[in-house]
């Protein structure tokens, strides 16, 4: 027996196969379902495999939780839930991350959760009860539930008299769901089938216990592989950047100095020399000034 995994339901849609058929599935998505610790025959009495799935806010988990997470070396987790195994060669080390590839295409498996909670119901909608008739004679007790029990002997209500109460929110097991398809990329799994539960519940996943496990399905479970911590680009030296960084700062100019400085602008502009009429006519029509000799020698 291996261990199962701790889902959350992410909704339904539906897969097309390749014959064009289209199957109705529910999505379960894998949120870092990381094993927290082992239970061992020697220690505990039985062997079982802790896992913890979700991330949690620090403030919303006790001290002693914290501790038990910082010893396997997990981050803080929002669901957790034990696996019951058979042998100690099913257990995983602490820290493994399942993976999707934990179930293959075609398997069955049992999914476990809370129902849908309905509030309180009456006994039409909870038990079926068909209710009074709509006339003759019934008044404000359309959908009453009738008679509760006897005369004076017995003289009281029988326990689990189907009645008036809170409806769903019940712990339920689905079984023999069959696996459509998996994603390990993203995590998912692809189940044939509605299961129970509100969207963003968790589930437990297992295997069938009615159906034999297939052929192909890893023992005692498929890993996700860690990440490389090296950084995909190199890093520049922090030199260079800090030198890319820096750019020069012009200091300050107070107001006197700008007054100083608008004072010798003005002054200098009043300075410049105009250029006198003749000059101007002069550096404005060269052809003015030619000899009278050139112009003979043109005439010739």
């Amino acid at each position: 027996m291996r261990t199962g995994v701790i889902a959350k339901k992410v909704g339904m849609t539906r897969l097309f196969q390749e014959d064009g058929r289209h199957v109705p599935v529910t999505v379960l998505a894998l949120e870092d379902c990381q094993v927290v610790s082992h239970r061992t025959a020697d220690r505990d009495g039985y062997v079982a495999l802790q896992l913890g799935a979700g991330e949690a806010k620090q403030k919303n988990v006790a001290k002693p939780q914290r501790e038990h997470f910082a010893k396997a070396q997990v981050p803080l987790k929002k669901r957790v839930a034990e696996f019951r195994l058979e042998t100690e060669d099913a257990l995983l080390p602490v820290g493994a991350t399942i993976s999707a590839e934990h179930f293959i295409a075609g398997q069955m498996v049992d999914v476990s959760g809370h129902t849908q909670g309905k509030g309180f119901a009456g006994g039409m909608k909870r038990w079926g009860f068909g209710g009074m008739r709509a006339t003759h004679g019934v008044s404000v007790s359309h959908r009453a539930l009738g008679s509760t029990g006897q005369r004076q002997d017995p003289g009281k209500v029988f326990k689990n008299k189907k009645m008036a109460g809170h409806m769903g929110d019940k712990q339920r097991t689905q079984q023999n769901l069959e696996v459509v398809r998996t994603d390990a990329v993203r995590g998912l799994i692809f189940v044939k089938g509605s299961v129970p539960g509100t969207e963003g519940g968790w589930l437990l996943v297992r295997d069938a216990v009615k159906r034999p496990l297939p052929e192909g399905a890893p023992f005692p479970g498929a890993i996700l592989e860690k990440k490389s911590s090296a950084p995909e680009h190199e890093e520049a030296p922090a030199g260079m950047v800090e030198a890319a960084a820096e750019h020069e700062v012009q200091p300050e100019v107070s107001p006197e100095r700008q007054e100083e400085l608008l004072h010798e602008q003005q002054a200098g502009a009043g300075d410049e020399i105009t250029p006198a009429v003749g000059e101007e006519a002069t550096e404005t029509n060269p052809s003015a000034g030619t000899s009278p000799a050139a112009d003979d020698s043109k005439e010739g």
